[in-house]
């Protein structure tokens, strides 16, 4: 008898995170294990390009992303942060970017 083996290319490749398979997430262990050494990339928000739409944070799995007021064009709004003390590289936010505000930078060793 063969073992069973999921149903899933492992080459998969989703276009958007509406696309992932539902995943089993806890919320409260991700706030306290910090990034280890082994996150590859980091994103990097470009402000000037940045519209403040918020869908990084909306799609961000791990509590990486918070928001700070400040005032743009007379506008209050809430502007991303990244905290890389929490980020694990997944680059979701990136892809989620409407106007690709957010790049991934080699992380230095």
């Amino acid at each position: 008898m063969k073992p069973w083996k999921p149903d899933i290319d492992r080459k998969m490749v989703f276009k958007s995170v509406k696309e992932y398979p539902p995943m089993a997430v806890s919320l409260y262990t991700m706030m306290f294990n910090k990034t280890g050494t082994w996150r590859t990339v980091r994103p990097v928000i470009n402000y000037e390009k940045c519209v403040y739409c918020l869908m990084c944070w909306k799609f961000c799995p791990e509590p990486a992303i918070y928001l700070e007021p400040i005032e743009v064009k007379g506008k209050e709004r809430m502007k991303p942060i990244i905290d890389y003390d929490y980020c694990k590289g997944c680059m979701i936010c990136a892809e989620e970017c409407p106007v690709k505000a957010i790049e991934g930078v080699e992380e230095e060793r």
